[in-house]
This record gives C-alpha cells, sequence and structure tokens, in this order.
C-alpha cells in the first residue's frame, strides 16, 4: 500500500511539473478563473439596461410626461423627444430601441373613460432588451395610467386577497452573480477535459509512454495521478476564484461553506476527468481527441441548467440529463453557493457524481491498460 502511494505520488509531481512547467498553460489557467469569469459576468446580461426611448407626444398632457418621467436609469437612457418623421430612420440606424407615441387628446380620453391607444414601436433586432424592455414599458404604462386615475387605491380594496412577493438568494436580480458561477463551473468541466486529455495523449505523442511501462507501476496508478495532479490544479484555482474573483470583484455574497464547494469541485473533478481519460484512449492524437471532447462538452453545459432552467427542456432531455456530472454539479453549486446549503441537503448530488464517476473510471482503467497493452 505504502508502494503505491509513493508511485502514485511520485507520477503527481511529474505532472505537476508538466502543468506549472508550460508557462503559456498557467497563464490560460490564471486567465480563464479571472479575466474570463469577470468579462461572462459583466459583459452577457439578460438585463434591460441603457434602452434608448423616443417619444412621440402628441398629447403634452401632464399624464404623458409622468409616463415619460417614469422610464429610468439604469434600464433606460433619458427618453428623447422626436418627431415622427424621424422614428423610421433613427430606428433603421439603430439609434433608438423603442419609440413611444401618444395620441392627440390621450389624457382627456382617459379621464372621460374612453380606450385611447398609445403606439409602442420595438426594434426586435436587440432581442433581448427588446423582448423584456417592452414588457418593462408596459408594466410602467398600466401603472402609471392606474395611479393616476385613482384606481390603484379602489383595486387594493376590492381585491380579496393582496400578494405578497419575497425575492430570495438574489433580490435585486444582479444577472454578474449568476452569470459567474455559471462561467467557473463551466471553466471547471473545460480545464478538467482538456487537462487530463492533453496528458495522457501527451504521453502517447511524445513517446514517454513506453518509460511508463518499464517502471515499477501500473495503469491505475499512472491514471490516478493523472486525475489527482490535474484535478488538484483545477480545484484549488476554481476554489479561489468563487471566493476571490466571484464572491469579491463581482461582489456575490457567498453563502455557504467554500470548504464544502471545494469538496463538490473535487468529486465532480474526479467523474470528468475519469470521463477524459476514457476518451484519450479513444482518439489516438490531439486534433482527434478535441474534436471528440468539444460536442461532449457543449452538450453537457447545455444540458447542466447552468445556463438555462432545466424545467424549460423537454422531459425527454430532462430524463437523459438527470444524472450527468454538469447536470448534478450545477445544482449543487447553486446549492451551496446562493442558499447555503449543507452537506444534509446536498449530498444526493455528491453521490451520484461519486457513482457515475466510478462507473467512467472502471471504463477509463479498461481501455487505458489495453492502450498499455498495444504500446508495449
Amino acid at each position: 500500500m505504502n508502494r503505491t502511494f509513493k508511485n502514485i505520488w511520485a507520477l503527481m509531481r511529474k505532472e505537476f511539473r508538466s502543468v506549472f512547467g508550460d508557462k503559456v498553460l498557467s497563464v490560460l489557467i490564471v486567465l480563464v478563473f479571472t479575466g474570463m469569469v469577470i468579462q461572462a459576468a459583466n459583459g452577457i446580461s439578460t438585463d434591460v439596461k441603457n434602452a434608448t426611448v423616443g417619444v412621440i407626444d402628441l398629447d403634452h398632457s401632464t399624464l404623458s410626461h409622468r409616463i415619460v418621467d417614469s422610464l429610468l436609469e439604469p434600464q433606460f437612457k433619458k427618453p428623447i423627444y422626436i418627431q415622427r418623421e424621424q422614428a423610421d430612420e433613427l430606428m433603421d440606424k439603430g439609434q433608438l430601441i423603442f419609440v413611444l407615441e401618444f395620441p392627440p387628446n390621450f389624457e382627456k380620453d382617459i379621464v372621460a373613460g374612453r380606450a385611447p391607444e398609445a403606439q409602442l414601436l420595438v426594434d426586435a433586432t436587440t432581442m433581448t432588451q427588446a423582448g423584456i424592455g417592452q414588457v418593462y414599458i408596459s408594466q410602467i404604462f398600466q401603472r402609471e395610467i392606474l395611479a393616476f386615475t385613482g384606481q390603484t387605491q379602489m383595486l387594493n380594496q376590492i381585491m380579496p386577497s393582496q400578494y405578497a412577493l419575497n425575492v430570495l438568494y438574489n433580490p435585486n436580480g444582479e444577472s454578474p452573480w449568476f452569470q459567474g458561477v455559471a462561467q467557473v463551473n463551466n471553466m471547471i468541466s473545460m480545464l478538467a477535459l482538456v487537462l487530463v486529455g492533453a496528458a495522457v495523449i501527451r504521453e502517447r505523442e511524445r513517446g514517454t509512454i513506453e518509460h511508463l511501462l518499464v517502471m515499477p507501476v501500473t495503469a491505475s496508478e499512472i491514471v490516478l495521478a493523472k486525475i489527482l495532479a490535474n484535478g488538484l490544479v483545477v480545484c484549488v484555482a476554481a476554489t479561489l476564484s468563487m471566493q476571490f474573483v466571484v464572491g469579491g470583484v463581482i461582489g456575490l455574497p457567498i453563502m455557504g461553506n467554500i470548504g464544502l464547494y471545494f469538496f463538490g469541485t473535487a468529486v465532480f473533478m474526479f467523474s470528468v476527468a475519469s470521463l477524459a481519460v476514457m476518451l484519450a484512449t479513444l482518439a489516438p492524437t490531439m486534433p482527434q481527441y478535441s474534436l471528440l471532447m468539444m460536442p461532449i462538452y457543449i452538450v453537457a453545459l447545455l444540458f447542466s441548467g447552468s445556463s438555462s432552467p432545466r424545467h424549460n427542456m423537454p422531459q425527454a432531455a430532462q430524463w437523459v440529463s438527470e444524472y450527468w456530472p454538469t447536470t448534478q454539479f450545477a445544482t449543487f453549486a447553486q446549492n451551496v453557493i446562493f442558499r447555503g446549503a449543507g452537506l444534509e441537503i446536498v449530498y444526493p448530488q455528491l453521490l451520484a457524481m461519486a457513482i457515475v464517476g466510478g462507473v467512467f473510471l472502471g471504463f477509463a482503467l479498461f481501455r487505458f491498460r489495453k492502450m498499455l497493452e498495444k504500446q508495449g
């Protein structure tokens, strides 16, 4: 047993030298968990922000000005008043996303109980801003009209019940919080597949696999050393990124235990790294491994629920991907980081990742031994 541990440790040291000796790779690991996380969190937003609004006000009433004044920053830039003949040109140039037009006598018709129509033109080429922004404007429009006509208080009185809305875990709907955590999780998957798979293929391409064959080490020790060494590097980098980049720079208040997150990341790394070894034994060269690895990574990412809710997916897709490591880890990370869940809550995800990782490791060892036999 001591000899096995010594062999694994010696092989791990070789892997550490290989990773940290490659300065480009070391810089890439740092960049992936710092700059790319910040860029993904702050650069990709599903929120309405600084949307441009043009106003064609043919009424010039108190109500129309009140509605326009309710389009506030940072969701909307300060609305600008334009003429009707300017609307098409400004939208064609992309200078306006929304154009809101009030007809003449709009306020008088509202007060008289009639139903005047105001027109909202939307540039739908800015898909996210247009889709969510028009909902915002419609809600503001209706709210201000109800308040102006005094119907808000009347509706509150006649309603049989009142709802109380409590937003948990992300009360202000900050998309950088969610995007930052998702980006760290996604980079863990990518680096696990790249580093471990490349470590196996590099031995074959450089001819050092023959050196391993004459050493007093077993296939299991070689595989475990590659998984543990590369996994430890990624786990430490990911945990530091979650603590200091997501929690510090991006400003996410981490509710859970960062040590538990590290442990879950290690279990996830074990499962994905085992998959990487298995794939590396199927592909003889790095280009072929890349072509094999990328579709698996992309499909697993899309089905994991880290980018979009899983309940929006077809039932068959949910069933097929329920116990994938990426799916379980996305649930685990959200529970720990956002909800402060403890081990008694997240142990099903940890157990599922460990079991799937064990299955992958079994296939990886079988394939790796076959590969060594062919090399020998």
